[in-house]
């Protein structure tokens, strides 16, 4: 109606600028910036709370799995915006993604809100002025299955964690966590690194010759062949063995044989000398290649690692700001399908671009093989019935996002493009060689082959990337082989033997992390970059290049989950978790059954409570134990990985026990490669320690450089039998990042050995430099400031000392320069800067700081990136500091405050769900009012009972 005011709500500051230009004046447009309510952290309950049903998950059990939730404490400023637009508003638009975690975040946003007016929900795949006129037109109701599978993940996810991730604390180390879908993730990078522990490699040798045609025909090219066969006997090449370094017992059975190094040289110099061969036969055959799928969120994720080398959150990053900036779809889908509108744009801009001759007769239809709620959704292409080409966004895009729009256009025109079409030509040689005065000359087979594309079709536009595999033969090459024919004689050329090594599993990239979870059916697309994320913040996994290598602490956490929660980090147990979930989410299953199932268990499976109430004894050394030999094993221990060490060089206790020698890891070392020989090449080494500095001017004491647990460092020795006073240990300081004990100089370690330095006077007060638990600074009394490197403890002067203390603290407002400055944030509308503190570099707006994570480095933080740090860490609010016991009292006002939202909080799952559907549908029919009314009033008798 015209004149009505309309409010609509959405997640994204951005998405709502976008989406704001597009409606007219009669609606507002306000950003709720992800969701507003989440499960209550156990200890922020309400006291009354904490002892009862809710105090473990904030989640009753017992109780249809009831969740207790909170409004964010950062989003408290947030809803009292929504409340006072929404007072003004004669109707509700609800306009947040139309997946799970977008209809959840309506939902609770109804249950904060409690709306008087009309509630609408809005839902679009792309942000266009014509999606959003459609949507304006479509309006739904809100779909409680996608509410209730968002939940039941939810309270999974929490019951999962709290109860698993407790064991990890007190059985390997402090601040791990578990996590349904994490914890399989890791799994899957620690197998692979123990296939590679295990691997052996295997030593083969080819032979390969240049082949000319005989001197009648000087116009025909030489070109290059591979020995396949000797006698009818197949080559061994390296997708023969196994990770034994033994031939497969495929290849045994079909005869391949290894070539040896002596045999491979001895042909090769037999083919130099006679050098004669002839073709065997020419073989062409027709070659087709058909354009790849348009992106899915899993695909995307795999060729933006590939080919732009991008992680997936980046990648993710950049594709939420192109969707909500209203130049991609929706960017979280299982389809590869695209719309008819798509499809006739896809070939429209083919046809102008590299000919109509491009274009198959009939447009291309893709489907997928997912069935989970991301069905609903188109593939991930250009947003519009007319695609932006590339270069018209130069300019309006940054760097990241405008190379993943063009990744984006390729694929989606190439999948409408017609097949590549060539021939690939297969040619078989034949020489003979006489071995060792054999009776009998040996029959040599050598093979070629090339591809020759004579139609690129789609090339012209996009060429898939390819992850490494490990044997895998060399591709079909674009080269043209000579017209030969069979019987035609050829001239040898140079033969050569070559000794090759075969090679252990490729390690997964973040590409094909995410394709074998895919392949598993573990995680989604809202979840593949969020899974890879965690495990590295975490820090059970670290990159190496392009390569996820595990940390030693991941084998311990792995080994404890494998031997006591077996089947729940089981593969298909985890992926079936996931077939459950969208079962609930496409209203087949009930969430409060299958709660019940997972966490109390079934005839099949012991549940959750069954698994943990059962542990029984759990042998924390072993857990954290990993033998290398019979000498050697590594440890997890308290300040990290080491070796524990027992040989003739360990010493022996008055009680007869044998102390084993503890021996330090060098930092960048992956697990495969401590194999035995490694281990005991550390452990043999002469130890750093041992290397005397020099004598101390002053003290004439020696001063050693030593490795210690927590670094080099260098330390005055006693003289021989001098005893120290009791309680006074020798002077030790731990070396600058820059110094190197093998090589560090007697006046540098003096100098170390005498910090705090005093730098100067001032008001009759010293000021020193020293070194700190967080970096280098000065100290004046009880005042301080941060040096800005270890180096400027030596060289810093009074009047640089002075000029730092007259800025204002660190943490204060006082400016600083920043590693990076971007445009203003979206919600507080302030510049963002990323600067480097003293517990690493971080991103703030002036009012938030977002500390960086170990997986990302501050050359890949961009805007979009920051925008997400800062969002993240409003969403976990404030920092929570214990209050000591004594002041429990002057904590009730708060616990009043949070236990006002206990009736919404604690309604029943279905309940919620009905009032929710009516808030949207108020001719809702009587039965479903009468069934609500029902479970309103079982959920009321039991908190009276509780």
């Amino acid at each position: 109606m015209k004149g009505t005011k309309k409010l609509v709500i959405v997640e994204s500051p951005t998405k709502a600028k976008t989406i704001g230009g597009y409606l007219g004046d009669d609606y507002e447009v306000i950003a709720s910036v992800g969701h507003v309510r989440d499960l209550a952290e156990p200890s922020a309950l309400p006291a009354d709370l904490k002892k009862g049903a809710f105090g473990k998950f904030a989640v009753d059990v017992d109780n249809d799995f009831a969740p207790y939730y909170v409004v964010n404490d950062n989003k408290r400023k947030t809803v009292s915006e929504l409340k006072r637009a929404l007072k003004g508003a004669d109707e509700l638009w609800l306009a947040t993604d139309e997946d799970r975690e977008g209809e959840a975040i309506a939902w609770h946003l109804l249950e904060v809100l409690q709306p008087k007016v009309p509630v609408h929900r809005m839902v679009f795949h792309e942000i266009t002025q014509e999606a959003i006129e459609q949507a304006k037109s479509n309006t739904r109701d809100l779909d409680t299955a996608l509410v209730d599978a968002q939940e039941t993940r939810r309270i999974l996810d929490r019951l999962y964690g709290y109860d698993i991730s407790p064991v990890l604390w007190r059985k390997v180390a402090p601040k791990l966590s578990a996590g349904r879908v994490q914890s399989a993730a890791t799994r899957l990078v620690v197998d692979r690194e123990r296939e590679r522990q295990a691997f052996r490699a295997a030593e083969y040798w080819d032979l390969t010759a240049t082949f000319r045609p005989e001197a009648d025909a000087p116009d025909v090219t030489a070109f290059e062949a591979r020995l396949v066969r000797l006698d009818s006997q197949r080559i061994a090449t390296g997708g023969d063995f196994g990770d034994d370094g033994a031939l497969t017992s495929r290849a045994s059975k079909a005869g391949v044989i290894p070539l040896a190094q002596d045999r491979a040289e001895r042909i090769a110099a037999l083919l130099a000398a006679d050098a004669r061969a002839e073709v065997v036969s020419v073989e062409t055959k027709p070659h087709t290649r058909r354009p790849a799928a348009p992106f899915t969120t899993s695909t995307l994720q795999q060729e933006a690692s590939r080919k732009l080398r991008y992680s997936s959150r980046q990648t993710m990053s950049f594709a939420q700001s192109l969707y909500e900036n209203g130049y991609i779809t929706y960017m979280r889908t299982d389809s590869p399908t695209l719309s008819k509108q798509a499809i006739q744009a896809a070939r429209s801009q083919a046809a102008e671009l590299y000919g109509s001759q491009t274009l198959p007769e009939k447009p291309r239809v893709y489907t997928g093989k997912s069935k989970g709620a991301q069905e609903a959704h188109e593939a991930i292409r250009p947003a519009g019935d007319t695609f932006q080409r590339p270069s018209s966004l130069k300019g309006k895009l940054t760097q990241g996002e405008f190379a993943l729009y063009e990744l984006i256009w390729k694929r989606t025109v190439a999948s409408q493009m017609a097949d590549a079409k060539g021939s690939t030509d297969t040619v078989t040689l034949s020489a003979t060689v006489t071995e060792n005065n054999a009776a009998a000359p040996t029959a040599a087979e050598f093979t070629t082959s090339g591809t020759v594309i004579t139609f690129p079709g789609f090339l012209l536009a996009y060429e898939e990337g390819r992850d490494e595999k490990r044997g895998e033969k060399s591709g079909d090459q674009n080269v043209a082989l000579p017209q030969l024919s069979s019987g035609q004689p050829l001239g040898v050329e140079e033969p050569t033997a070559k000794g090759h090594e075969t090679s252990p599993p490729p390690r997964y990239t973040e590409a094909s992390l995410t394709k074998r979870l895919e392949e598993l059916g573990i995680g989604r697309p809202s979840t593949y970059a969020a899974i890879i994320s965690t495990i590295m913040d975490r820090g059970y996994v670290t990159k190496k290049g392009q390569a996820l290598v595990p940390s030693w602490i991941a084998f311990s956490v792995v080994r404890l989950l494998e031997e006591h929660f077996s089947a729940l980090v089981d593969y298909d147990f985890t992926a079936e978790m996931e077939n459950d979930l969208d079962r609930i989410a496409s209203g087949e299953a009930d969430r409060s059954k299958w709660l019940g199932e997972f966490y109390f268990g079934t005839d099949a499976h012991p549940g959750l409570r069954g698994v943990v109430d059962n542990l029984g004894e759990i042998d924390a050394r072993a857990i954290n134990t990993i033998k290398i030999d019979d000498e050697i094993s590594l440890r997890n221990g308290k300040y990290g990985p080491y070796l524990e060490v027992f040989d003739d060089k360990c010493e022996v206790g008055e009680d007869g026990v044998v102390k084993p020698r503890s021996v330090n890891i060098p930092d960048g070392l992956a697990p495969d490669e401590l194999t035995p020989a490694k281990a005991h090449e550390l452990a043999d080494a002469e130890p750093a320690e041992d290397r005397v500095v020099g004598l101390h001017p002053e003290t004439s004491k020696r001063i050693v450089a030593k490795n210690g647990r927590f670094g080099p460092y260098v330390t005055e020795l006693p003289d021989e039998g001098e005893e120290l006073p009791k309680g006074q240990k020798p002077r030790t300081a731990s070396l600058f990042k820059s110094m190197d004990p093998a090589t560090i100089e007697l006046d540098t370690a003096v100098a170390l050995l005498d910090l705090p330095r005093t730098v100067g006077v001032e008001d009759e007060v010293e000021i020193t430099a020293q070194n700190g638990r967080y970096g280098p600074y000065l100290k004046k009394g009880t005042d301080t400031r941060s040096l800005p490197s270890e180096d400027a403890i030596f060289s810093i002067d009074l009047a640089g000392a002075q000029e730092l203390f007259a800025q204002p603290k660190y943490g204060a407002k006082r400016a600083s320069s920043a590693l990076k400055e971007f445009e203003a944030d979206p919600v507080s509308g302030k510049p963002i800067k990323v600067k480097d503190g003293r517990f690493g570099p971080y991103v703030t707006d002036g009012e938030t700081n977002a500390t960086i994570p170990r997986g990302d480095s501050v050359e890949d933080i961009n805007f979009e990136r920051a925008v997400e740090l800062l969002a993240i860490k409003r969403a976990k609010g404030p920092a929570k500091k214990k209050a000591p016991a004594r002041k429990a009292a002057a904590k009730k006002p708060a616990a009043k405050k949070t236990a006002a939202k206990k009736p919404a909080a604690k309604k029943p799952a279905a309940a919620k769900k009905t009032a929710a559907k009516a808030a949207v549908d108020p001719a809702r029919s009587a039965a479903a009012k009468k069934a609500a009314a029902t479970r309103a009033a079982n959920r009321a008798a039991a908190e009276a009972q509780a």
